[in-house]
């Protein structure tokens, strides 16, 4: 007999025009430990509103996004796990869904149904996050970098708090995993990361302190706290200048009390947690011109560490780090390709990146989707991608993009040499190219018409000659 799915702390992001479609989610999920957070319909719900709750499962009605509503669902879920709900009965549902609609609900769905589903992406979810995460920023050849790491590994094990400085992109969260895992105690308990400039001001206290059952509209459950949850473990604050002073006074009075008081409630809850905050901004300035309360910051400030930039580190550093998220990216087609090209690591040495790892990353993940498009190292394209990051102009075609336009057709010694055959190899090689640009630009054809140098039109009859389909290449029609 299989066990009763757990849902503890479990919170859903429905987003459903329907009023008895949302409260039948609501039913079926009523006897668990599940807060379902609810948006009717259009216009979508603000992405600072679900960033700040940090849902952990997405329930989506099909007629939103066949109301125009994709490009707003993709940005607030942000590679959160979906369960799309049809438009129709299972009897009435002709509909053939596209490959990245992996679990769909009937429209009349039983509670079966849907807490089988959901618990089977709880689990996914789960096993993700215990697994190790890559510490491909951490790479440490460069002194500065070196002196960070020993300093992260003589202060890991104290219970005081940390706060972590460094430009944006540098990997602030990742050295305060570090200073998690490295913790005798405190790294048995969870990570909490919060991203303090994504919170809401009506939403804090319910985030940050959590709220009793019927303490407001729609708070079916208890709900427990970024303070609670974070207790036994690591509460990591993010951004955390841009917290308003407000706020600052109440996190304070909390990092006194050691006891929080949920909305709803009387009784204090004794909370125990390391703190870790991080910034990009200079908060001693801060604290000068009143913008940032001075008692805080002298509570978060007990430890001190700066995470230095890429060009601190240097070129070496650099390019050890843009091989591993490239090698990240490739798996197992990178021993296909082979080593890396010295002119590529020379390109990636002499490019400045005021984004740091964060945009090394990106320009990895542009690489990436080329060399394994085109199975090569192609010099052409991969220099266009640079160049993209660089913000200059790059060696292009005659239409100014990555050499499609009308009068380079037939004309590239780039396409030619990754075409082979003149009539049908160049068409391969011109497919294979729309794809990797298309790929690059997360399918956006405005962008990658732009990107290639073409009008979206133009874009648009390649890709039906080519029967490429959004998202799923597909077979040319002279194959």
């Amino acid at each position: 007999m299989s066990s009763a799915p757990n849902f503890d702390e479990l919170d859903l992001f429905v987003w459903e025009g329907k009023a008895d479609i949302l409260d039948r989610i609501a039913r079926c999920m009523a006897s668990f430990d599940v807060e379902v957070i609810r948006a009717d319909g259009m216009p979508p719900p603000s992405q600072d509103r679900t960033a700040a709750m940090r849902p952990s499962v997405a329930i989506i009605s099909v007629t939103v996004i066949d109301g125009g509503g994709l490009p707003q669902a993709t940005e607030l879920l942000q590679g959160m796990p979906v369960i799309w709900v049809a438009a129709a009965s299972r009897e009435r549902d002709s509909r053939t869904y596209p490959p990245e609609y992996l679990h769909v609900l009937p429209y009349d769905f039983t509670c079966a149904e849907l807490r089988t589903m959901v618990a089977k992406l709880v689990r996914q979810l789960r096993a993700r996050d215990v697994a190790p995460q890559p510490l491909d920023e951490l790479v440490a050849h460069s002194e500065a970098m070196k002196s960070l790491l020993a300093e992260v590994n003589a202060f890991a094990d104290c219970d005081h708090s940390v706060l972590v400085r460094g430009e944006t992109g540098v990997g602030k969260e990742r050295i305060a995993q570090q200073l998690h895992l490295g913790h005798q105690n405190y790294s048995k308990g969870a990570f909490v990361a919060v991203n303090c400039g994504a919170i809401p001001d009506g939403l804090f206290e319910s985030l940050f302190f959590g709220h009793a059952k019927g303490s407001f509209t729609g708070a079916v459950h208890a709900h427990r706290g970024y303070f609670e949850q974070a207790t036994g473990g690591t509460l990591f604050l993010d951004e955390i200048g841009d917290l308003p002073k407000y706020q600052q006074v109440k996190l304070l009075r909390v990092l006194e009390d050691g006891a929080v008081t949920r909305l709803g409630a009387t009784s204090p809850i004794r909370v125990d947690f390391r703190l870790v905050a991080a910034t990009n901004r200079n908060l001693r300035e801060m604290v000068a011109s009143g913008e940032f309360r001075a008692d805080l910051f002298y509570r978060l400030a007990v430890i001190e560490l700066h995470v230095p930039s890429l060009e601190e580190r240097g070129e070496i550093d650099k390019i050890a780090i843009f091989k591993a998220l490239l090698a990240n990216v490739l798996g197992d087609q990178l021993e296909v390709l082979g080593e890396t090209p010295h002119w590529l690591s020379d390109a990636v040495a002499e490019t400045y990146f005021p984004g740091n790892v964060r945009q090394l990353r990106n320009l990895a993940e542009r690489v990436g989707v080329i060399a394994r498009q085109l199975h090569s190292w192609d010099q052409h394209l991969i220099q266009r991608a640079i160049a993209l990051t660089r913000g200059t102009p790059a060696a292009t075609g005659p239409g100014g993009g990555m050499g499609l336009g009308a009068n380079a057709v037939g004309t590239s010694s780039a396409f030619d040499a990754a075409g082979g055959d003149q009539r049908k190899g160049w068409n391969g090689s011109e497919r294979n190219r729309i794809i990797a640009a298309l790929e690059i630009n997360d399918w956006k054809r405005q962008d990658t018409a732009q990107h290639l140098g073409i009008s979206r039109k133009v874009l648009w009859e390649k890709m039906r000659k080519y029967q490429i389909l959004d998202g799923e290449p597909g077979i040319p029609e002279d194959a």
